[in-house]
Order: C-alpha cells, then sequence, then structure tokens
C-alpha cells in the first residue's frame, strides 16, 4: 500500500481513467493534491468532457465546483435541495442551501487574544532529510497556523511533537517542563491532543460504535477499579455528554459506527474523543479536509471557544484562506525549515505563498510574545 493520501489519491484517479468509462464520478479528487496537481487534473477532465464523457464532481472547494460544471445539485440532511444550471449559483447560494440559513462570514469572530505564556516549546528539533532546526513557542490562548506546501514537513513536524514519529534531535517542552521520552502516550499525560489528518484511517475506529470511538482516550479514567472494568454507563454518559456539546447529528452513539456518519461529523467524533480528555494543547492537522461549510464553521467555532477557555491550538492546512480567517499566527515551513513567521496584523496571501515558496528573504524569527509585531513578513518584498 502507498503510504500517503496525495500518493492514493493520485493512483485512484489513475485507476478511473484508465478504465475508459463513459460516467466517471470523481468524490473529493483535489483533497489531498498540490495546487499544480489539481490543475492537471481540471485540464484532464476539461479534454474528458469534450471527447463526450459524462462526469460527476463532488467537491466542497465551491469555487471549483462553479468553475467545472454545466449543472449544480446541492444535497442537505440526504436530500436534493437545488438542481440547475451552473450560472444560476454564486457561492454563497450555494453555502446558504447546504446549511439551510445564510452564513454572512466563514469564520466566527475570534473572542479571546493570546496570552504572553507558553503553553508548548519546540526547540531546534532536527530529524536528517525531513525536518532541520525547528523552533517554536505556542502560547496558551494562542491559535497558531502552521502553512507550506506538500512535502514541507509539516505533518512530519506535527508527528515528532506529538511523539508518533522520533526525532534525531531537539527538545519540546510543555509548560516549561521537558519531554524526555516523547510518545503519544506521554503527550496524552502531558494534556496534548493530535487531530489527525486522515480521521479513516488513524483517528476513528470506523466499524466500532461511536459512543466507544468518543472514548477511546479517556478509557482509564473509566476503569479505576482493581480489576480494572470499565464503568460503561458512566462512558456512556460522559459520551453522549460529549456528543450533545459538539451537536453531532447521529442515530444512538451506542449503536452506530462512525463510518455511518458523514465526514463532518466524524471530524466532530474525533474532536470529542480528544475533549473528553480534557487536554490543554491542540495540534489539528487538515481539521476541516472535506467537510461542508456548515460543518466548517461549527469546527472554527470549536477552536476558537478553546483558545477562549486557555487551551493552545496549532492548525496545520493546506488552506491558506483558513488559517488567516482563524489564527493569530502563521508559521511557513518550506523544504523541512521553518522559512517565514506573520502576525495577524501581517497577514497576506501572496506574501505567505511567497514565504513558502522561498521567493523572497524571510529570515526567521523566534518570536516569544505573540503580540508583537516585529516579524519575519514585516519586511517589504
Amino acid at each position: 500500500m502507498i503510504g500517503f493520501p496525495r500518493e492514493r489519491q493520485l493512483v485512484e484517479i489513475a485507476k478511473a481513467l484508465y478504465q475508459d468509462a463513459a460516467l466517471i464520478i470523481l468524490d473529493e479528487p483535489t483533497t489531498s493534491l498540490t495546487a499544480r496537481e489539481t490543475e492537471r487534473l481540471f485540464s484532464i477532465m476539461d479534454q474528458l468532457r469534450a471527447s463526450g464523457k459524462a462526469l460527476i464532481y463532488i467537491s466542497h472547494i465551491l469555487h471549483d465546483v462553479r468553475r467545472l460544471s454545466d449543472h449544480i445539485a446541492v444535497m442537505r440532511d440526504g436530500a436534493l435541495v437545488a438542481h440547475d444550471p451552473a450560472e444560476s449559483f454564486t457561492v454563497n447560494r450555494m453555502i446558504a442551501l447546504m446549511v439551510g440559513r445564510s452564513i454572512e462570514q466563514l469564520y466566527p469572530p475570534r473572542t479571546s487574544t493570546p496570552t504572553a505564556e507558553v503553553a508548548l516549546s519546540v526547540k531546534k528539533v532536527t530529524t536528517a532529510g525531513i525536518v532541520e532546526n525547528i523552533s517554536f513557542d505556542l502560547h496558551k490562548g494562542e491559535v497558531l497556523g502552521l502553512f507550506g506546501l506538500m512535502g514541507s514537513g509539516r505533518t512530519e513536524l506535527a508527528r515528532m511533537i506529538f511523539g508518533v514519529d522520533a526525532y534525531d534531535s531537539g527538545e519540546i517542552r510543555v509548560e516549561g517542563e521537558l519531554l524526555k521520552k516523547p510518545s503519544p502516550r506521554a503527550s496524552i499525560r502531558s494534556k496534548i491532543a493530535f487531530v489527525t489528518e486522515n480521521r479513516r484511517e488513524e483517528g476513528l475506529l470506523m466499524g466500532i460504535d461511536i459512543a466507544n470511538n468518543i472514548s477511546l482516550v479517556s478509557l482509564q479514567d473509566y476503569a479505576r477499579t482493581l480489576l480494572d472494568v470499565v464503568n460503561q454507563g458512566a462512558m456512556l454518559d460522559s459520551a453522549r455528554h460529549m456528543a450533545s456539546v459538539l451537536q453531532l447529528k447521529s442515530g444512538d452513539i451506542a449503536d452506530q459506527p462512525a463510518k455511518a456518519l458523514s465526514g463532518g461529523n466524524q471530524q466532530k467524533v474525533v474532536i470529542a474523543k480528544w475533549l473528553l480528555s480534557r487536554p490543554s494543547i491542540f495540534i489539528m492537522d487538515e481539521p476541516t479536509r472535506g467537510i461542508d461549510v456548515g460543518a466548517k464553521y461549527e469546527i472554527y467555532s470549536i477552536i476558537d471557544r478553546l483558545a477562549a477557555e486557555g487551551s493552545s491550538v496549532l492548525i496545520i492546512s493546506s488552506e491558506l484562506e483558513e488559517l488567516i480567517g482563524m489564527c493569530d499566527r502563521i508559521l511557513v515551513m518550506s523544504r523541512g525549515e521553518l522559512y517565514g513567521e506573520f502576525t495577524r496584523d501581517q497577514f497576506q496571501e501572496e506574501r505567505v505563498l511567497r514565504a513558502a515558496f522561498r521567493e523572497q528573504d524571510l529570515p526567521m524569527l523566534h518570536v516569544h510574545d505573540p503580540a508583537q509585531s516585529s516579524v519575519a513578513g514585516n519586511e517589504e518584498a
């Protein structure tokens, strides 16, 4: 099996094209692709359509839907709510139809500001050929974005911080305490949560019920007898409460498997799993990948609430607009190195992208107070 989502996605697309089918259904085909690969796919789709092939394109990237389609069908809660020529749709109309109401803005207003207190400190973390000399601080109450192109090392760094993968040198501290032997178990004890980018294979047990998925990280909290017998009643009550808090749309969580949920609700289960363990630091890798606009807004609201309550959130995302809409700072990775740092008053898509492509000189400055404005990114291009 090919190990990375991007390669698996490309193989699936190639397999569909190789069959020379008269009808090709593409379900979220671009979620793991680079911008260049996405454009190549769109060019192939145009050629297929010109040759008489019929295409059904399913995506939550609404600008792509408008660009590619002759007709657009919108579904909500399993029902078809609109089916019209593409020219009759705007992005705002699609959003309103998808969520059942008008959303005036895609991102909730931030209700808190970061403090000067450091929650997580990463110092000179290095693994040969993957990441090099990575140093940054994550503050309490801060939402920190990590942006980079495919292969920049951002996901690998997240896995090292959480202890899934080892690193050669450097150190990680949580509230000043050194993590001597980083591992997922040690990270959980240190109140760190990791929302993986691959919820189907790494974030959930798809075949088991929702309640047991929500309780996975916190099982020991419900097994405190001498025989370590799980108190099923207490565990189920806590899982139901968490499902209610996150407004999970499902059947009975004690019976319904995770695989029966929509992508957005699956992601809520992943987040609920970590919330139940009461962490203070969240690492979220592509937290809204492949989910609809309404579910995205709900997850953004959860992130804002976490920060407002004093938690620290590190978001890794391929969607630069998402990071600009949600974060207090953005760090940029390129070829395994941190190559730029921007505070909210310096957010500009073009400048962040240029840093990701190394198209300007942006020496990394280690800013320990996120309220300071002297960051890499202040220099004019």
